[in-house]
């Protein structure tokens, strides 16, 4: 069922990998949708040319988030505004500070500030935010019966290769356990915390000028449609390009650390959910699976995949500076107000874009090698 009076929807990034099946789904389900996207050349490659599976019932503008003419007489014609532009890449954002501040930090406040001071039919707002929000994750001690937020890892604990976070009362091991909304924010990138701004932004101007407004902190997405030559988006592409390379997938610290990882139509429909639904306005949801996975455990599962077993992951037991060691999603939040409810398992998940990148062999550049070496270069690695 369409939200009530929304019709035309715009899509910020919409050419992109969350963007694009966003963007089918709310064709699917009758909306107009207009895309603004810039076609970034670390994702769509040096040529920007729209991809093939671009929605030909879409109306695509070839634009910048930071356009404000252009964004203004976008905004002017829309009843709701699903915003995802931003650039990707945590240990990027590290050495590349303007870029990413400009493009997700200024841009989101381009976006804002034509709201505020245009007169426009937008009724709602959806933003893109991140786990990485967190930091690390949440923890509890079962000796002393306590949870805990344990800030990053010190790098003598590091080079020590002390992988997991102890109680700091006991000094007994610490088990991970779903992170909620709740938890203290911690950013440990640049990335994260211009993720934070867009967050913060748009659900104190969405509540100042009661624009309906929903931030999405989207957990670690895998899929069809994943940049697979950019070596800063999620491990699932990253090691797909390395193994479709006759290459082993690399794993820092010992593989053990675990994340939650999410289907990329889980968080299309999550996408849609918050636009349609009033139950989550001026709040922030976790949009996950709820289930941990280890890094190592995902590499393997990749190369059988890829009809590789023999090529197992490398284990490189060294560490990234910034990097946490487990954090997964509580999705009860989005569970009781989006009726969200994750459809695609692991093992379907990982089949889908097996199937799609098999197909797609062409596109799968393996740049990981030049991306280690600028992190070491500057020791981030």
């Amino acid at each position: 069922m369409k939200a009530k009076g929304i019709h035309k929807v715009l899509v910020t990034g919409g050419v992109g990998f969350v963007g694009s099946h966003t963007t089918d789904l709310l064709i699917k389900k009758g909306y107009e949708v207009t895309i603004l996207d810039n076609l970034e050349p670390q994702v769509h490659g040096p040529e920007r040319n729209p991809p093939e599976y671009l929605n030909k019932n879409a109306i695509f503008v070839y634009g910048n988030i930071l356009d404000h003419d252009l964004l203004s007489r976008l905004v002017c014609g829309v009843d709701a505004i699903i915003h995802l532009a931003a650039m990707v890449g945590v240990g990027q954002s590290m050495y590349q500070v303007n870029r990413y501040v400009k493009a997700n930090t200024e841009g989101t406040a381009n976006l804002l500030d034509i709201l505020i001071n245009r007169e426009h039919s937008v009724k709602k707002l959806v933003v893109a935010s991140s786990m990485s929000i967190y930091g690390e994750g949440k923890y509890h001690c079962g000796k002393c019966s306590a949870y805990f937020f344990p800030q990053l890892r010190t790098e003598e604990l590091l080079r020590k290769r002390q992988w997991d976070h102890s109680c700091p009362n006991c000094g007994n091991p610490l088990d991970p356990v779903p992170t909620d909304e709740e938890k203290p924010l911690f950013s440990t990138s640049i990335y994260a915390m211009t993720k934070r701004h867009q967050e913060e932004m748009v659900l104190l101007i969405g509540k100042t000028y009661g624009i309906a407004s929903v931030a999405m902190r989207y957990f670690n997405i895998y899929g069809s449609r994943q940049a697979l030559s950019n070596p800063y988006t999620g491990c699932a592409a990253i090691f797909t390009s390395r193994i479709l390379n006759n290459k082993p997938a690399y794993v820092f610290e010992d593989g053990n650390q675990t994340r939650d990882f999410v289907h990329v139509k889980d968080i299309a429909g999550a996408n849609v959910g918050a636009m349609e639904h009033s139950n989550a306005n001026y709040q922030a949801i976790n949009v996950g699976s709820g289930i941990p996975l280890s890094i190592r455990n995902l590499a393997e599962t990749l190369s059988r995949l890829y009809d590789k077993p023999d090529l197992q992951p490398y284990i490189s037991n060294e560490y990234r500076k910034g990097d946490i060691r487990h954090c997964f999603a509580d999705i009860s939040k989005a569970k009781d107000l989006l009726d969200y409810k994750p459809s695609v398992s692991l093992h379907d998940g990982l089949g889908e874009l097996s199937s799609w990148a098999k197909t797609h062999k062409w596109g799968a550049v393996d740049s990981f090698s030049n991306c280690l070496k600028e992190l070491k270069d500057r020791k981030l690695a």
